[in-house]
């Protein structure tokens, strides 16, 4: 490592300091602990300031200490500088962006009321719709195809004032868990370009690891938020099933397994989730599985009150020495204020992993053939072929698979939080994937419930190791709380060396 990269990390975590601490600090530590303030309001901008906070970024746009123009500008140099090697961005609109950033800076100096992401730079996942711009999904039969709407999230979040800078790559359908098609080709992990950044936001988060985007917005149907959050060193939260649309999703809602799939962000710091949840959430009248469940303020979060069970193996994958380490860490900062910890794991979690993939497979992928065949799609790049159930396996499927979901639940009649590995390993080389390594994420697909990560440590091989903070349906404040204690206890993100 060279001294110029040390000084860059020491700036990225002076920078940061307010927004690294911000959510943990917000949190209550007892009853003495009084109302802490949260973020700072005035958003210090960081240096370099690419990798400044969505929160700190909309400030200072909005209070005329920068401009858009200049945050998109450097948005799109870090892509120049960094894309060549990753392949993470694949379609980019960068004359457009630059406009759209102008007249975001008029905006401001007209007086005009402006929105929670006003003139901020933004990535989409390849897999979610955006009008007038060509969304793959990662599949031949839509590599020229331009969609008329946008999906809800882009929606909500354009409203909200993002600009949009380009696509990030993904897996055709979105369906593995490495970043590879036969439209863009394979993307690389920024950590180490012979690893792979995850999949299947794959590309969302090597870009917004690198400060080519402030956030970028995922789908995680079996881990496709959390892993990549884990192997590049950010931070993502899949929410509770029926929180997000997925309208405009290139595997949209429906299906044997639906209530596995969810939309959500990514960002550097967990206070960027915490800011961009809110205006992503709520029922659009299309998707029919969302419903208008309450969000609470993770700064109202007592964290000694909460009683905390973790696990650094689920019978399934034993983990990496450094990865379990990493998870006991994080046990250790969450009783040093004062939390009940426990080491223990709910019932049932060793059979998720199994019972996920049968439920994936259980239509024969006729779902996926069905959709290919919607997109025209000739030539796949992912299986099109599987045994599929009968009537009567069918049924005792989704018999076993509400059985477990009943029998984990239970876990929560005395548990707040779970705490768990992301994946047993830190990212792994391209082409190496050995699934019962990513059945800590696919459990809480299978269960529906929220899951953050955040950084908690580093891999002998200089590689991220992410932390999985779990809640209860709903308790999405619980999970951005204690992540954001995490964040500030463990350290949190990095700027990788690329």
């Amino acid at each position: 490592m060279t001294d110029s990269s040390l000084s860059r990390r020491d700036a990225v975590k002076l920078v940061g300091g307010a927004v690294f601490a911000g959510v943990a600090a917000s949190c209550r530590r007892g009853s003495d602990a009084g109302s802490a303030p949260g973020p700072d309001p005035a958003g210090a901008l960081g240096d370099p300031m690419h990798y400044s906070s969505v929160r700190s970024l909309a400030s200072a746009i909005r209070d005329r200490r920068t401009s858009s123009v200049e945050v998109v500008d450097a948005c799109l140099a870090r892509i120049d500088a960094v894309n060549p090697a990753l392949n993470a961005v694949v379609q980019l609109r960068a004359d457009e962006a630059r406009a759209d950033a102008r007249r975001a800076d008029e905006a401001v100096a007209r007086g005009e009321p402006v929105g929670p992401l006003h003139g901020v730079p933004m990535t989409i996942k390849d897999s979610l719709d955006t009008a007038g711009m060509i969304t793959t999904g990662g599949s031949t039969g839509r590599a020229s195809f331009v969609p008329e709407r946008d999906a809800t999230v882009v929606r909500r979040v354009k409203t909200a004032g993002a600009i949009l800078l380009g696509k990030t790559n993904t897996p055709e359908l979105t369906l593995s868990y490495e970043t590879d098609n036969l439209v863009y080709g394979r993307t690389n992990n920024p950590w180490d370009v012979t690893r792979t950044p995850g999949g299947s936001s794959g590309g969302a988060a090597a870009i917004v690891a690198c400060g080519g985007a402030a956030f970028d917005i995922g789908s995680d149907y079996g881990g496709s938020i959390r892993l990549p959050a884990h192997f590049n060193g950010i931070a993502g939260i899949k929410p509770t099933h029926g929180r997000v649309p997925r309208t405009g999703h290139i595997f949209p809602f429906g299906g044997t397994h639906d209530a596995f799939q969810q939309i959500g962000p990514f960002g550097r710091y967990v206070d960027d989730l915490v800011l961009l949840l809110p205006i992503l959430a709520g029922p659009d009248n299309v998707d029919p599985a969302i419903v208008p469940m309450p969000l609470g303020e993770p700064g109202t979060v007592d964290l000694s009150t909460l009683r905390i069970g973790f696990h650094v193996d689920n019978g399934v994958r034993t983990p990496t020495p450094e990865t379990q380490a990493v998870v006991r860490a994080a046990a250790e900062a969450m009783a040093d204020v004062g939390a009940r910890v426990d080491e223990s794991r709910p019932d049932g979690i060793e059979e998720s992993f199994g019972l996920g993939f049968g439920v994936f497979g259980a239509d024969g992928r006729a779902a996926v053939r069905r959709l290919l065949r919607a997109a025209g799609t000739t030539e796949a790049s992912i299986p099109t072929e599987g045994p599929a159930r009968s009537a009567v396996e069918l049924d005792q499927l989704l018999v076993d698979w509400y059985d477990l979901r009943s029998r984990m639940h239970r876990y929560l009649e005395d548990h707040d939080v779970i705490l768990s590995p992301v994946n047993a390993k830190p990212a792994i080389p391209h082409g190496t994937t050995d699934l019962p390594d990513y059945s800590y994420t696919l459990t809480y697909n299978v269960t529906g419930w929220p899951g953050v990560v955040v950084r908690g440590g580093t891999s002998p091989e200089e590689l991220p190791i992410g932390v999985q903070v779990v809640a209860a349906p709903a308790r999405e404040d619980i999970a951005l709380a204690v992540a954001g204690h995490l964040e500030a206890a463990l350290g949190g993100f990095e700027p990788p060396p690329i």
